[in-house]
């Protein structure tokens, strides 16, 4: 199978954060942010990934050349001489994303969630369509663009509204899409929107379904979203009783989700917690109290 993450440009949603580092490569839950998505990938089988850069793309060959022995991926790039937007990316990697007849993955590289590829694949199977984007249930919808629904059809996508004044739904797109290869032959190799372009085109055909998202999902390309999306990342570790938390025992950990690398050094008579983590090499002074944030790496 098949993927493309749409890494982007230069992240400034995200500064300070990305004022040294390319947006992927910031560290999440001390782990490069991109790195979770192509673990995850390759768990569902994945074999091609292609990263759409338009940023400083020799920082990110240098840093996720090596991954691809450890998840026996290979990871290409397709480096963008002007931005693209979220669908020009697809057409310009077409000669990889269009080699066979398979469907291929697409997703944005600040969407954190509990990725469902494998059920996606096998649900983007099942009703045959051209396309499935991934939806999210959200509890204010007039901040975005909702999906709607044909009637009496739970998942075949009808149209999208833009911040709908009046209530149609609460599912949002959530940055992640399957999608059968001749979609590129709807996108033309210029600057161009799959949200606003390619999908409602797909729509109009009735090609176009729903696949719900269960579980946590957040867009973490603002500091205040990526602090949630940790706060709600380390909850859903806890619910799976993973095994890289500090555990509770721990005299320094109070309210449990933290998270600690295995070099930093924690000084004595420190409460940390609850939604916390603490990156590689960080320093913790004695009597330190840390809630609800994220020091990243060689912090003091």
């Amino acid at each position: 199978m098949k993927a493309l993450i749409l890494v982007g440009g230069f992240g400034t949603r995200l500064r300070p954060l990305t004022l040294t580092l390319p947006k992927p490569l910031v560290e999440f839950a001390n782990r490069p942010m991109i790195l979770h998505q192509v673990e995850s990938l390759a768990a569902a089988g994945v074999t091609d990934i292609v990263l759409a850069v338009n940023y400083r793309p020799d920082v990110m060959v240098s840093a996720l050349k090596k991954y691809e022995e450890i998840y026996n991926v290979k990871i290409e790039f397709s480096v963008e001489s002007e931005p693209l937007g979220t669908a020009g990316p697809l057409k310009l990697a077409e000669k990889i994303l269009g080699k066979d007849d398979s469907p291929f993955f697409v997703l944005n590289s600040d969407v954190i969630c509990e990725y469902p590829f494998a059920e996606l694949a096998a649900f983007h199977k099942k009703h045959g369509d051209e396309g499935t984007i991934v939806v999210t249930k959200v509890e204010e919808p007039s901040k975005y663009g909702v999906v709607v629904h044909k009637p009496n059809h739970p998942s075949r996508i009808d149209r999208f509204v833009e911040k709908p004044v009046e209530f149609v739904g609460n599912r949002i797109n959530a940055g992640i899409y399957i999608l059968n290869p001749s979609v590129l032959n709807r996108i033309e190799l210029r600057p161009t929107s799959i949200e606003q372009e390619t999908f409602p085109a797909i729509c109009k055909d009735g090609q176009l379904h729903s696949f719900d998202l269960e579980g946590f999902w957040m867009d973490v390309g603002q500091p205040k979203d990526f602090l949630t999306g940790t706060c709600l990342y380390l909850s859903s570790l806890t619910k799976r009783e993973s095994k890289v938390l500090s555990p509770l025992s721990e005299p320094y950990v109070y309210g449990g989700n933290v998270l600690v690398d295995p070099s930093a050094t924690i000084g004595k008579n420190c409460r940390i917690g609850p939604n916390v983590v603490i990156g590689p090499n960080v320093v913790v002074g004695d009597g330190v109290r840390l809630q609800r944030c994220v020091l990243l790496e060689i912090a003091r």
